[in-house]
């Protein structure tokens, strides 16, 4: 979000409150807190009618100060909120006539004491890694919307690059781009994106995590070309500087922070081989596919039933569609007899259709307006519902449900969905706030499936197949790039978007191999079997056609056999 017109200009409906100057401070034991008033205090006149900035300085864990900068601290705050892992260091206060020194570690904060020049230094060593300072942090009101934001702006260097905020299918250098913190279901093809994570590194070698599930809004080095800003609707804003001294450290310091992926299982490396999405199949069009596979000498190691095992309309109800598969159980266990794993589609929304539905709304575990009534709409299901994910009957419930199908023999599942969650009229069962859990939701989803399979499966036998994420979400691998299209332009998008990912933590990722959308010719099918058997997880999924390469043709075969058995190798 721009709130000026070029450098110096405010846009004209925009009231700044900037920190002007160190005011005053306070110690209290890790924490040490700064005031900072909009103006330059001359005399004890200039105290009058004049706004603050409240900004305090804690370390969640060595080498990493978090800054909350705070307008109001009357206001009140609700979550959800992204969960820390860090344990507090030892911190060392320094205070001189001209500045204060806050250090954990080797990364100091230095606070800038003298009359009218505010700033704050982020220093690795002496080496200045960022700073903001002079009309950078700042309070801002619209006039005509009534709307108030924080906002900070934080330096880049001369050649500095930055790089992550999540999957994200811009170019890989995030210099010059706007971008907004919004899981949406929007394709590869755009600067929406399944997966928004608010924390970049630079090449200088720290990061930066804006601790906010909100709307938060990215100018990096695009409404001011030295400075990354980014900015959330409120009276406060928490960040922390993350310093690793390297890419690679700070991406390690940030999932000690946020949490440390799980390993998934060693079959889940294979090659994953799909129903796709619309197409028409029953056991003997999957067996067909199966024995194809066999029959090249293509290894095979997990099938994957998607959206129509279900019946129609009933999504989900989590039982097998006894027209297309009368005999789940006995499908699984031949499959199973040929050493293979089991994947079945999911989402978290319950169509009115679906006996489910009924049940979930008579005990309460699906989301609700603010009168009380069920939320719904006929987007994607007929008068789909939401599960309720914070409230911890509606995870009991959904996990039991899923567990019939472990029992049944279902070994993963593919958590689709989990970006259309509503926020106007929205009362959660714990209060959280609707607009932050919007992009938070995806995260009690897909933990809530990958707790089941830990405890049904065992730690090390778990993993699922999730398109939507947000911070902490690297914990519950595989994820997924989503809806690609045929083409090599999708392909260079998808690409951009893993290694986005992969800036934030995510080491297990794939994608749809060939594209999701349309049929690849077969240079497009070819080339893209070799760069998916190359990503840590490999899966051949399509829309409306299959993707077994003897469609393709001939020499198809030879290349999936040829990249599978070396990933396998």
């Amino acid at each position: 979000m721009k709130f000026t017109e070029g450098y110096w200009c405010i846009k004209k409906e925009i009231t700044p409150l900037y920190a002007v100057e160190y005011a005053d401070s306070r110690q209290n034991g890790n924490e040490l807190t700064v005031y900072a008033p909009g103006k330059h205090i001359s005399d004890r006149g200039d105290c009058l009618n004049v706004g603050m900035l409240t900004i305090r300085l804690t370390s969640p864990m060595e080498d990493v100060i978090r800054v909350s900068v705070s307008h109001f601290d009357g206001t009140v705050i609700r979550g959800p909120f992204a969960r820390i892992y860090g344990t507090p260091p030892h911190t060392v206060i320094e205070e001189t006539d001209e500045e204060i020194r806050y250090r954990s570690g080797r990364t100091t904060a230095v606070i800038d004491k003298r009359p009218n020049s505010w700033g704050i230094r982020f220093l690795d060593g002496d080496r200045e890694l960022t700073n903001t300072g002079f009309r950078n942090m700042a309070y801002m009101t619209n006039r005509e919307t009534g709307k108030c934001y924080m906002a900070e702006q934080l330096a880049i260097d001369v050649d500095e690059y930055i790089y992550g905020l999540g999957e994200r299918y811009t170019p890989f250098v995030k210099n010059g781009q706007s971008v907004e913190m919004w899981n949406e279901d929007g394709g590869t093809a755009s600067e929406i994106t399944y997966k928004n994570i608010p924390f970049y590194i630079t090449n200088k070698g720290y990061g930066v995590l804006l601790e906010n599930e909100g709307d938060a809004a990215y100018e990096i080095a695009s409404e001011k070309v030295e400075r990354v800003q980014f900015s959330v609707e409120g009276e406060r804003l928490d960040y922390c500087v993350i310093n690793g001294s390297s890419p690679k450290g700070t991406i390690s310091k940030y999932t000690e922070l946020t949490g440390r992926p799980a390993l998934p299982p060693a079959w889940s490396f294979g090659l994953w081989l799909t129903t796709s999405f619309t197409t028409s199949y029953d056991e003997k069009t999957t067996s067909g596919f199966i024995n194809g596979m066999a029959d090249r000498d293509i290894p095979l190691h997990v099938f994957h039933f998607d959206c129509y095992w279900m019946e129609a309309f009933e999504w989900c109800n989590f039982t097998w569609d006894p027209k297309t598969f009368p005999d789940p159980e006995g499908m699984l266990k031949r499959c199973h007899d040929r050493d293979l794993k089991i994947c079945v589609w999911i989402n978290p929304y319950i169509a009115q259709k679906s006996p489910l539905f009924e049940e979930g709304r008579r005990l309460g575990y699906l989301i609700k307006k603010e009168n009380g009534d069920v939320w719904q709409t006929d987007m994607w299901q007929a008068g789909m519902g939401l599960v309720d994910f914070t409230n911890p009957g509606a995870v009991a419930w959904y996990q039991a449900k899923l567990k019939v199908l472990l029992d049944m023999g279902a070994d993963c599942f593919k958590t689709d969905f989990g970006e259309r969650i509503p926020v106007k009229d929205i009362a959660y069962y714990d209060g959280s706030d609707p607009v932050k859990m919007h992009n938070y939701y995806t995260h009690l989803y897909n933990q809530t499936v990958f707790e089941l399979l830990e405890r049904e499966r065992g730690t090390g036998d778990a993993v699922v197949f999730a398109r939507s994420a947000t911070v902490g979400g690297q914990q519950f691998p595989v994820h997924w790039g989503g809806d690609c299209s045929a083409t090599y332009s999708s392909m260079a998008e998808t690409i951009r978007s893993g290694l986005s990912l992969a800036c934030a933590g995510f080491g297990f990722w794939s994608h749809d191999i060939s594209g999701f959308e349309n049929t690849a010719s077969a240079d497009i099918y070819k080339r893209w079997c070799q760069f998916g058997l190359l990503s840590s997880h490999s899966r051949l999924h399509g829309s409306s056609s299959y993707r077994v390469p003897w469609l393709f043709d001939e020499e198809a075969c030879l290349v999936l056999r040829k990249f599978v058995k070396l990933k396998c190798a």
